[in-house]
């Protein structure tokens, strides 16, 4: 089975194509581009540019998600989805989680990674009922401690 090409367009100088920081990543380190200074981040989410747009296949879609080095400095990004048919710059919101904690954002920072996914095809069908589980409706929590 071939790999699914995803065409990377670079919107400014500086941008770069995102890449595994190791053989078997799951996800593709997304970069900070920034114009000017640098950008201070604290617990009001900013939106980060990344000078990257995409075109993803049909049947695919990308998520953005924190980056785990950024995550144990209290650094995190948004989850997010990126449809096969958005063709605007990758965005990302980064914020930190504790009250006065500022993190700086440099032009080149890896900022958060991107996840490729390839979507299931599914129907959904109303129905009266929903077939019998052991856990019913047991919700948030019900399964253990």
């Amino acid at each position: 089975m071939s790999a699914a090409l995803i065409r990377v367009r670079l919107l400014r100088p500086g941008s770069r194509v995102p890449i595994r920081a190791s053989e078997h990543a799951s996800g593709f380190d997304l970069y900070a581009c920034l114009e000017n200074e640098p950008i201070e981040v604290g617990q009001v989410p900013v939106l980060v540019g990344t000078g990257v747009a995409l075109e993803i296949p049909p049947g695919f879609d990308a998520q953005v998600r924190p980056r785990s080095g950024l995550a144990k400095q209290g650094v995190l990004s948004t989850f997010g989805t990126i449809d096969s048919d958005y063709r605007g710059e990758l965005m990302v919101t980064l914020y930190t989680v504790a009250p006065g904690m500022t993190h700086t954002v440099h032009h080149g920072d890896r900022i958060a990674q991107l996840v490729i996914s390839r979507l299931a095809d599914v129907a959904f069908a109303e129905v009266e009922a929903l077939g019998a589980t052991a856990r019913g409706e047991g919700g948030h929590g019900s399964t253990g401690r």
